[in-house]
């Protein structure tokens, strides 16, 4: 598994000629690293006499942070195999026309796959921005930069997963599920910047001297 590799074992890999892991693998490490980050910050606000206002609140978003950078974890893998899938179908017989139509139908249905894991990653990174929104408005002023970075990396997860999702409509038939997931899609990223934007002007302006 990829996740089991040391970080510059990971590095080394994605360096490497081979296409996975790949963006999408990236994508869901920002992620990951978002996650961490927003975990990180909360448990340094928990239990400061300063932030006893908002200790529950921390609390919650450190367990459910961990939570999902657990899944976000996953999706690394997740994204190298449903690419790998896609490339299998890629490679099966069609020296006959029903080896053609099963060929096809197959590299349909992978590639629906491969779109529907980073939607997933962009679904729960935009789903997490609010709640890193609130440690870095919230929390612990002394590592609110780390809540900022956390935004950002959580930013790039949505955009990075979103052009994974774009490269594989280009390939589907289905038109319904096309506009469906562009339409969502479109969605998420506005979200997504609009979140960021939103934060790190509040934190920026806060910062000034």
């Amino acid at each position: 598994m990829l996740t089991d590799l040391t970080v510059n074992d990971f590095l080394n890999k994605l360096a490497g000629s081979d296409p996975v892991p790949g963006g999408g693998s990236v994508a869901a490490l920002n992620g990951a690293l978002a996650s961490a980050l927003a975990a990180m910050v909360a448990n340094l606000t928990i239990g400061k006499k300063k932030y006893a206002g908002v200790q529950d609140e921390m609390q919650a978003i450190a367990r459910d942070a961990v939570a999902v950078m657990a899944d976000f974890v996953a999706d690394v893998d997740r994204d190298a195999e449903a690419y790998d899938c896609v490339f299998d179908c890629f490679k099966m017989p069609k020296d006959t026309d029903n080896e053609k139509a099963a060929r096809s139908a197959a590299i349909q249905k992978a590639t629906i796959h491969a779109a529907m894991v980073p939607m997933e990653v962009a679904r729960r990174a935009c789903a997490l921005m609010p709640r890193i929104a609130e440690v870095a408005l919230k929390g612990n002023r002394n590592a609110v930069t780390d809540a900022c970075v956390a935004m950002m990396s959580a930013r790039n997860a949505v955009l990075a997963a979103l052009l994974n999702v774009r490269i594989n409509l280009v390939s589907l038939e289905d038109g319904d599920f096309i506009r469906k997931m562009q339409d969502e899609a479109d969605a998420l990223e506005r979200q997504a910047r609009d979140y960021e934007q939103n934060v790190l002007e509040q934190i920026n302006e806060g910062l000034r001297i």
